[in-house]
């Protein structure tokens, strides 16, 4: 599996939230990391932008 070159913190950054938000996120993907400078693999950091993504989406619709 590659690597993104996204840390949380990146993540975080991109889409506007609390690095805790993306923390809550890998935990409930069950994906590991050490801190907020942790570079995701492609498949991680791309489920948790599209879960981003869809929350995004769901709040504005609603």
């Amino acid at each position: 599996m590659g690597f993104a070159e996204l840390s949380i913190a990146d993540i975080a950054a991109e889409y506007d939230l609390e690095e805790q938000a993306v923390f809550e996120l890998c935990d409930r993907f069950q994906i590991n990391y050490k801190n907020e400078r942790t570079c995701l693999a492609l498949e991680d950091a791309k489920a948790i932008i599209m879960e981003i993504l869809a929350a995004k989406t769901n709040s504005e619709a609603g």
